[in-house]
């Protein structure tokens, strides 16, 4: 079948040859990042205008600026947005030739149960991504911008950096995309036979409590971003909780199923070494007659 699985590589390669093989997917690799962040570097002040919308949504209609207090500020600035832009259209690329390093080291049974973790990464960081652009950065910043006014008789302005504004948006979308990754680790630990699930339930309290830690060393220091981070990784940890329960009833399914075949192999045995004893028997009482 042409969309099947086969069973781990017979082949045994020596060492020099997965040097090579490694050498040579990492060079495919570090092409596709290449080849992606050269098209996002000529695309890189429509990639940062997006970027910069949560902000201007943020500010009066007709006021906030950017400002760089570096004359090559903004250009480091353009480099790091086209870096991460071009990383994350060429992740498919990397987590392919990422797959076709190991899945050849791999038995049939594991890379059915390892290829939908595989899938699920990129679609659970762009959930968390999203998470934090379109909900939690426009929160954020018109919390910060409420701290505006005066003190003292001088005016307090919010005049952001373009270097700093494109740190605080980084450390936005990768702690909301990494920390949505939460149930692919709890899954594969759960598989692997290292966490049962009952021991993630004993623990549910303590796992409360480092999430709360979690959201509040990730996130800026405002509130409403800790809560909305802790909360979906608080509902993703339950989920993690039903889906390992279902994992359990598909893995007693299949034991069932399996000793239920080896029962009737082992009666289909019995019935045919019987038949084969009652046919001796009888050539046996033909031959005496």
């Amino acid at each position: 079948m042409a969309l099947g699985i086969r069973d781990i590589d017979e082949t045994q390669a020596p060492l020099l040859d997965h040097l090579i093989e490694l050498r040579s997917r990492l060079v495919r690799s570090v092409i596709a990042l290449m080849l992606a962040f050269c098209v996002c570097f000529y695309f890189a002040d429509q990639i940062l205008g997006f970027l910069i919308q949560p902000l201007k949504d943020a500010f009066p209609e007709g006021e906030g600026q950017l400002i760089f207090t570096k004359l090559y500020e903004v250009f480091f600035v353009e480099l790091k947005v086209a870096l991460f832009a071009g990383f994350f259209i060429s992740f498919p690329v990397i987590a392919n030739q990422l797959w076709a390093f190991i899945a050849p080291g791999l038995y049939a049974k594991e890379k059915k149960a390892f290829l939908p973790f595989l899938l699920a990464t990129p679609v659970l960081f762009l959930a968390g991504g999203s998470l934090a652009y379109f909900i939690v950065m426009p929160t954020a910043f018109r919390w910060f911008l409420t701290f505006e006014g005066e003190a003292g008789g001088l005016t307090i302005e919010a005049l952001p950096a373009a270097g700093d504004y494109l740190s605080l948006v980084m450390q936005f979308i990768l702690a909301f995309g990494v920390s949505f990754l939460l149930p692919v680790l709890l899954l594969l630990l759960n598989r692997a036979g290292i966490v049962t699930r009952a021991q993630f339930v004993a623990a549910r309290r303590y796992v409360i409590v480092g999430v709360v830690a979690l959201a509040a060393i990730v996130t800026p220091p405002d509130p409403g971003s800790q809560v909305i981070l802790a909360v979906p990784l608080l509902l993703l940890f339950e989920g993690s909780l039903v889906l390992m329960r279902l994992q359990e009833r598909g893995q007693r399914a299949d034991e069932d199923a399996d000793s239920d075949d080896a029962d009737a192999a082992e009666d289909a045995s019995v019935v045919g070494a019987e038949d084969v004893a009652s046919a001796t028997s009888g050539s046996d009482d033909e031959i005496a007659s």
